[in-house]
């Protein structure tokens, strides 16, 4: 664990617990949800402030899926829950390949020989790059397959954000994909009416845990009581939004992600499915902006 400081911003980063985030502070606000002391002594990245999705964000449906001619069954890694999730990097230790003041570059080489095929099937290098300023983040994801076969991949940050009373969510999306009862999408619906957040509101009841589609590739996250505002930015490939708000926890996540949840089960019937198939050798290289305005 070690700090990048950038004048009154610090980021803490967890190289070991999945290339993660613990924390990001600007003139002593957490931007990010802070991560308690013991999640930081322990192993379980999903405590932290913010990890990688790589290679797919959110599930595969019972952790099987076909591509290429071939079947997979890959290991449950979220506790009892039925679905493969997050893909693997965020629970894997990542190595620090250069580093200064204001920047990191994390690496992490996945080979299912030895790190188990249940895991992902397909060898492939990941990267991170992080970049900070005293008003700014940004986030560098890239992926190469570094197997003898082509690989579906999807890449998508999952960053908590601390929830008050008047914490305000704004994006632009053309449709949410509804999530049944099994954790997974059954219908597209437009991204209209309860399901809008343009314009912005504050967070309220129901509890949201969905995918949204077409997304801009901009949100913004205001919290009056802590006199800021975030705005995420991300490049083109990030068109999908998740939007996590569960109603008993003190935070809540906007993710950024390029794939829908199950994306791989669904790349004949959905045309927007958002996962990129990789030649062997072939890299993804892209990147999300964290900008903090005061408000």
């Amino acid at each position: 664990m070690f700090d990048l400081v950038a004048g009154d911003a610090r980021l803490t980063l967890c190289p070991a617990l999945g290339g993660s985030i613990g924390g990001w502070q600007r003139r002593g606000v957490a931007l990010l949800r802070p991560t308690p002391a013991e999640a930081l002594r322990g192993s379980n990245s999903r405590a932290l402030s913010c990890f990688p999705l790589i290679p797919f964000s959110n599930r595969i449906a019972w952790g099987r899926f076909s591509f290429g001619g071939e079947s997979f069954q890959l290991d449950r890694n979220f506790g009892d829950h039925p679905h493969t999730i997050h893909g693997n990097a965020w629970q894997r230790a990542w190595d620090v390949a250069n580093r200064t003041v204001t920047e990191a570059q994390l690496t992490l080489a996945h080979d299912p020989a030895t790190d188990s095929g249940s895991h992902w099937p397909y060898r492939y290098r990941a990267g991170l790059l992080y970049a900070l300023t005293p008003d700014t983040l940004h986030v560098t994801i890239s992926i190469e397959n570094t197997d003898h076969r082509a690989q579906p991949v999807g890449l998508g940050l999952h960053p908590y954000q601390p929830s008050t009373p008047q914490t305000a969510i704004a994006f632009r999306a053309g449709s949410v994909w509804h999530t049944g009862p099994d954790s997974l999408p059954d219908q597209r619906l437009p991204a209209e009416g309860a399901w809008s957040f343009d314009p912005g509101h504050v967070i309220t009841e129901p509890a949201l845990d969905n995918c949204y589609a077409a997304w801009t590739g901009r949100a913004e996250i205001t919290r009056p009581e802590h006199g800021v505002r975030l705005v995420i930015a991300a490049d083109d490939i990030f068109r999908h939004l998740i939007v996590y708000t569960p109603d008993d926890k003190p935070y809540f996540a906007v993710e950024p992600a390029s794939n829908m949840t199950d994306a791989v089960n669904h790349m004949e019937t959905v045309a927007d499915h958002g996962l990129r198939v990789l030649a062997p050798g072939e890299s993804l290289v892209r990147q999300v902006r964290f900008s903090v305005e005061d408000v």
